[in-house]
Order: structure tokens, then C-alpha cells, then sequence
């Protein structure tokens, strides 16, 4: 199957104008605008005053030619509202039409595409961000990039799940969720993949079923088709609230599930159709130059030498004139990039220690604890279907976290959802929330479900315990009791809980309505 070109993308951008047009001059009811405008990535924000533009960038890779790109949309357009996301992606925000069409065209020219960046289309792959640079079984980098042009070729096709998240990790730690994506390549230490399918986060979350051990990386095509052609046969499609492809697991049971892809998995062998990949391995040939690096988001690579930072800017929401200053930075450094992380955290890479030492000033606003680099969707002061504001709550509690100054690694990082979509991965999280409404003498008041416990780790999967609900100006209380009781033991949050769940039961359930 040949890759769709990006000439054939901008042909059709003229649809997507003559349709945004129409919904702003109030011809176009929103669900309708919102059912068209996401295959273009792009969606009609809280109210209908303004409009959000996502950047797919494969496995959160920003070379310097698209950061460049960026920062010059930002400033030529004066964007005053990015969000990094869970998925790996960038959220331009608060933009008129004719500025989101200005973007939406020039990205191309830039190998940014925002087709199928929402709605009922393939999303963007999803990698471990430090794939090619960390301790690991392989680089998964390549055969990432590979998935990525081939998906698209699937955003005309029929009958597709009402999102397709497909994702790579590098090792255990399984950052991008490949364990419970829609379709997710788990590297092994044998340098083949381990396949997972229809899991997902959200209402009634799945953890996906292993439908192929040991692939070698070649053949990864054949199993995204398989995805597909099984979705097709067995998918709920016309129900929009079951049209997931986790939901298959519920209709065929696992086993059943099984048998159905790889059923689908022998017919694509079959049909003789060569989707077999042949890709080059990356490799960093920069050396280092005789400096070190140290502090606390400096991480030494695999490369001897080179080192990557993390800068996590509080809730993803990164200062628009950030991309500029990160460019400028870098603009001239060797084989230097930005990774996307999908707990909405960047990391720039391939730096020496003095090349670090500069890097460090520009990104020293970015979170200063664990805690801070917790993870916040954009919530409902912007999102149509948000419930709750995931980044109003997630500043309140940093706020208190450093009122009580509590030191670092009493508290975790958190998850904050703002409505049941997880899109800031609540049920993952050593601790979560989800937002929502309690009523109290039959008046709404502003709460959110505590989820405890879950964990992303490869093996030890779990999703969290929803605890019950807790009020939102009553949250920070609870995580400044729960640090203050964590410092007082002398360790750290992640020691401390594998002894004390109860307890942090019992510190939850004061503030539980």
C-alpha cells in the first residue's frame, strides 16, 4: 500500500475551510463541526469562540526543522495557549480559522500532519521518548516512524475503530502504554516485538490481549492491517459509545479475541500483498567532548558523553515563546532534538556536557519535583466534553505542595482527568483523578474520583481502585496530609506506600464525600 503524499492532504484542505466557515457563521451545529473538523485535527473549543489545532509528530520526535517551524507559527499568529499532550502531540489553542488554516497547510511543507489528529481516525504513534538514547532491548525509533506513514494511508478507510492509538516501547518501563494501546509492539530483549491489542484507558478500560509473540520487526505492517480488517468484522462501528476496539474483548472474550486476529492476521499473509519493512537502524555518531552534566533532570545516555534533559513544564502547558528560546539553543548543536513524552514532559537529547549546561538555563522554569511533573489533560474551561479543569486543580495542588514545602519524593507524580475519557490517564497513576459532579443538599458541587494504586510497568499492569469522590477544594488538604505523613516516615512515596496502603486509605477517606 502506498503511503498517501502530502500534496493530497492540502488538496483537501479546501472542504475542511468551507466547512469551518460555515459552522462559525452559525450554519454548522457543533457535534456536526466537531464529526468533521477532527479528521483535520483540529476541534471548535468550549463555547465556539475559538478553535484548537493538534501537530502529529510521530513518537513525539521535533527535529530542529519543525521546532523552527513552530516557533515561527507562534509568534506570526501571537499563540498564547500550547498544551503538550499524553499522546505525544502539539495543541495550538485560542486560534481564529483563518490562522488554524495558515498552520494546517504550512505544517506539510514541514512533515507535520494534522490529518486524522482527532475524530474517528488513526492518532499519532505513540514511542518511548528516549528510544535510541537509553538503556534498552532496541531502538524502536524506525519501525515507529514506518507505522506512522503507513497509518495513514487508513484515514479514508472504512469502518475504523472511533480511535486507532498505536504505540512502541523500548523496555519494561512501557512509558507509551504499548501493553494496553488499541494496538501496541512491546520490544523483547531478543530484539523481536511482542504484540498487544484492543486495550485502552477511558470508560470501561482494557488491558490489551497479546496476540503475537516474538514478531520480528519486519513484519509489523501486517499486523496494523490486522488490526483493521478485525475491527471491520467484529467492531461496533455504529455505536459510538462501544466503537473502541477494546470493546471486542467483551463481544469474543480474550480468547475468542485471539482467534479473530489472527484469523485476519492469515488472511493479510495470504493475500500477498508485501508490507514487509526494510529500514535503517539510527545511530548517534556524535561523541562527547570531554564535559559532564550533572542535576536533577540530566540524564546521562547509552552514548558515553551525551546526555538528554527533561524539562517538564507544570501540566504540559509550556510557555508559547519556549519553542523559540529552545530552538535558538539549539539551532546549531549536532544531532540534537526534542522528544515528546506522553506524560506531556520533553526531553532534548544527544547534548555534550557543556551543550547540557546551556540547555539547563533555558528550561530551569519546568517543574522542580516529582509531584510537579504531574499529569493535567486540558480540562473543561476549554475542552467540549471536559467535565472538570484538570489544569486548574493540578496548579491549586502544586501551589500547596510548595506552600508545605514538602520535599521531594513524598508525594508521586498524579494523573488529573477531567471527565471519564482519561486523557490525562487517571487510572494509571499511583494516584488519580477524574473529574466530576457530587451533589450535596441537591446542589452541584465541583469533585473528583480519587483513583489509587494503578501502575504502567510491563508486568505489573494494573488499573487503579476508584476510592470514591472527593471535592475539589478539598484536594490539596489531601495531598499535603498524605506528603506530610510520607516525610514524617523518613522515605520516600514510592517505599513508603508498598507497606502503608491502608493508611493512605484511611488519610482518604477523611475527605471522601
Amino acid at each position: 500500500m502506498k503511503t498517501v503524499g502530502y500534496e493530497t492532504w492540502k488538496e483537501s484542505l479546501g472542504a475542511f475551510r468551507e466547512k469551518t466557515e460555515a459552522f462559525y457563521a452559525g450554519e454548522v451545529d457543533k457535534n456536526a463541526y466537531k464529526g468533521f473538523s477532527g479528521k483535520y485535527g483540529s476541534y471548535a473549543q468550549r463555547g465556539g469562540k475559538a478553535s484548537m489545532l493538534r501537530l502529529r509528530l510521530t513518537g513525539g520526535i521535533i527535529d530542529k526543522d519543525k521546532l523552527k517551524f513552530i516557533a515561527d507559527a507562534v509568534e506570526k499568529h501571537q499563540v498564547d495557549l500550547i498544551h503538550l499532550t499524553t499522546c505525544q502531540t502539539v495543541q495550538l489553542h485560542n486560534l481564529h480559522p483563518a490562522e488554524v488554516y495558515d498552520i494546517m497547510e504550512h505544517a506539510l511543507d514541514h512533515g507535520i500532519v494534522t490529518m486524522g489528529g482527532g475524530g474517528d481516525y488513526p492518532r499519532n504513534i505513540t514511542m518511548s521518548p528516549l528510544a535510541g538514547v537509553e538503556e534498552e532491548y532496541f531502538d524502536v525509533t524506525p519501525y515507529a516512524k514506518a507505522a506512522g506513514e503507513y497509518l495513514m494511508n487508513f484515514i479514508e478507510a472504512e469502518k475504523m475503530p472511533r480511535k486507532l492509538k498505536v504505540g512502541f516501547s523500548n523496555n519494561p518501563e512501557n512509558v507509551p502504554h504499548a501493553t494496553f494501546r488499541d494496538l501496541g509492539f512491546a520490544a523483547r530483549p531478543d530484539g523481536t516485538f511482542d504484540v498487544y491489542s484492543a486495550g485502552g484507558l477511558g470508560a470501561n478500560p482494557r488491558f490489551g490481549v497479546l496476540v503475537g509473540e516474538a514478531v520480528k520487526p519486519e513484519k509489523i505492517l501486517y499486523y496494523i492491517r490486522a488490526m483493521w480488517e478485525t475491527f471491520r468484522a467484529y467492531g461496533n462501528y455504529e455505536n459510538r459509545a462501544k466503537a473502541r476496539t477494546r470493546y471486542m474483548q467483551q463481544t469474543l472474550g480474550e480468547e475468542g479475541y485471539v482467534k479473530a486476529f489472527q484469523e485476519k492476521l492469515e488472511g493479510v499473509f495470504a493475500s500477498g500483498e508485501d508490507l514487509d519493512l526494510h529500514v535503517e537502524a539510527v545511530s548517534v555518531a556524535k561523541t562527547g567532548d570531554g564535559t559532564t552534566a550533572e542535576g536533577r533532570w540530566v540524564i546521562p545516555q547509552k552514548q558515553e558523553g551525551l546526555y538528554a534533559i527533561h524539562y517538564h513544564p507544570i501540566g504540559g502547558a509550556i510557555k508559547p515563546s519556549k519553542f523559540r528560546e529552545l530552538y535558538d539553543v539549539i539551532q546549531d548543536m549536532d544531532q540534537v532534538e526534542l522528544r515528546l513524552s506522553p506524560d506531556e514532559s520533553l526531553y532534548i537529547i544527544n547534548l555534550t556536557g557543556a551543550e547540557a549546561g546551556r540547555v539547563m538555563e533555558v528550561v530551569k522554569d519546568g517543574a522542580q519535583t516529582l509531584f510537579e511533573t504531574s499529569v493535567a489533560c486540558i480540562g473543561a474551561s476549554i475542552c467540549q466534553v471536559g467535565v472538570r479543569d484538570s489544569q486548574s486543580l493540578l496548579r491549586a495542588v502544586v501551589e500547596a505542595e510548595r506552600e508545605a514545602q514538602l520535599p521531594d519524593g513524598v508525594l508521586p507524580q498524579i494523573h488529573i482527568s477531567g471527565c471519564p475519557s482519561s486523557c490525562g490517564t487517571h487510572q494509571i497513576g499511583a494516584i488519580g483523578f477524574r473529574g466530576g459532579v457530587k451533589m450535596i443538599d441537591k446542589v452541584p458541587n465541583n469533585a473528583f474520583n480519587l483513583f489509587v494504586n494503578g501502575c504502567d510497568l510491563q508486568g505489573s499492569e494494573r488499573m487503579g481502585r476508584d476510592m470514591g469522590t472527593m471535592l475539589e477544594k478539598d484536594i490539596p488538604a489531601f495531598l499535603v496530609e498524605l506528603g506530610q505523613t510520607v516525610q514524617a516516615s523518613g522515605t520516600c512515596f514510592e517505599d513508603w506506600i508498598k507497606e502503608n496502603e491502608e493508611e493512605l486509605e484511611a488519610i482518604a477517606k477523611k475527605y471522601l464525600v
